[in-house]
């Protein structure tokens, strides 16, 4: 496929879309995270003139597009995500960037969903028609990943880190879907013959993903797993659990990350009860809107919560391995 058919994703778009108008989707926050120095990716936005105080994961996407012409067009979820995303499409719209916007409407509007939908296809040169059967193409992958997620909070055999990876992936399949199902099959098949683990401590991760490395790892060493990774399932949009949607946009009404919170609260308690959550971490994003949303999650989940906040691409620090280790051990 030609380069110019890449396509930058700042967040989870229908990307049955993409793919149905010849487009390689390339999710802007994976490849940042992934980047072989991706705070120096932050220091470049910062040198250019960006803010310290704004959030890392958008600077970071920034310094890799200018990094990146070949990327050529990009969709910015303007509603759903990131409030900062539209001063972000502003800046490479001037640097000679294709930009779209997409809107994720009300939950409870599927008409304005399915609205969207049709604008985005516009805009991509696609056909909804060819999409939706992209979505019937790609259940079985998603069931791959439902498999996979059972194998971490159900036999254990799965860590929460793997786990977190393979899920975050699923916003883009690391743009080849093909690929993607073929890898995820080979480590299913592999994962498969471990022994069972039955944690001490099961946690659930909540919130966007923590741009601090090593935080799941550093949970294991103290005797917890991560046993659901509430945002990246949501990426994943796992087969059985979307209730074999019948259309695209049923499918992405019941993805609950980019709507009002009350939704997460839901799905979140759903989880935990299924899972036998002993407690939550909620990871927040420094000068992230989503902050407040740390208020509704604390008053409304009835479960232990810890409120972790990072800001800068770094390694668990010795503070914050103190903080886990605490609340481990009064779980525990």
């Amino acid at each position: 496929m030609s380069v110019s058919r890449l396509l930058g994703i700042t967040s989870t778009i229908p990307v049955e879309v993409a793919l149905a108008g010849g487009w390689t989707p390339v999710d802007l926050n994976n490849r940042f995270i992934t980047h072989r120095d991706p705070g120096g990716l932050v220091q470049q936005a910062e040198d250019q003139g960006l803010p310290r105080t704004l959030c890392a994961w958008i600077k970071g996407m920034y310094a890799w597009c200018l990094r990146h012409p070949e990327v050529a067009a990009l969709v910015g979820v303007t509603r759903g995500d990131c409030s900062n995303t539209h001063a972000l499409m502003e800046l490479l719209c001037r640097q000679g960037r294709r930009v779209i916007p997409f809107d994720y409407p009300g939950q409870d509007n599927p008409a304005a969903l399915h609205q969207a939908m049709q604008c985005l296809a516009r805009d991509l040169g696609a056909d909804l028609a060819r999409a939706e059967e992209i979505r019937r193409e790609l259940i079985p992958l998603r069931e791959s990943l439902e498999r996979l997620d059972r194998l971490t909070w159900r036999e254990g055999k799965v860590s929460g880190a793997e786990n977190h990876l393979w899920l975050v992936s699923a916003s883009d399949f690391d743009g080849d879907p093909v690929d993607f199902a073929q890898r995820l099959g080979r480590f299913l098949a592999e994962a498969g013959e471990r022994p069972t683990r039955s944690p001490r401590v099961r946690l659930g991760l909540l919130g966007v993903p923590p741009i601090i490395s090593g935080l799941h790892e550093t949970l294991e060493e103290l005797g917890a797993s991560v046993v659901f990774n509430e945002v990246p399932r949501q990426f994943a949009m796992l087969a059985g659990e979307q209730g074999r949607t019948q259309s695209l946009s049923e499918q992405y009404a019941r993805y609950s990350y980019p709507y009002e919170v009350g939704a997460r609260v839901a799905d979140i308690r759903r989880e935990a009860e299924r899972r036998s959550l002993d407690g939550l971490i909620h990871y927040t994003q420094s000068f992230c809107w989503r902050q407040m949303q740390d208020l509704v999650l604390r008053r409304e989940l009835n479960l232990p919560l810890l409120t972790l906040e990072g800001d800068q691409v770094a390694p668990v620090d010795g503070r914050t391995r103190l903080r886990l280790e605490a609340f481990v051990e009064v779980l525990g």
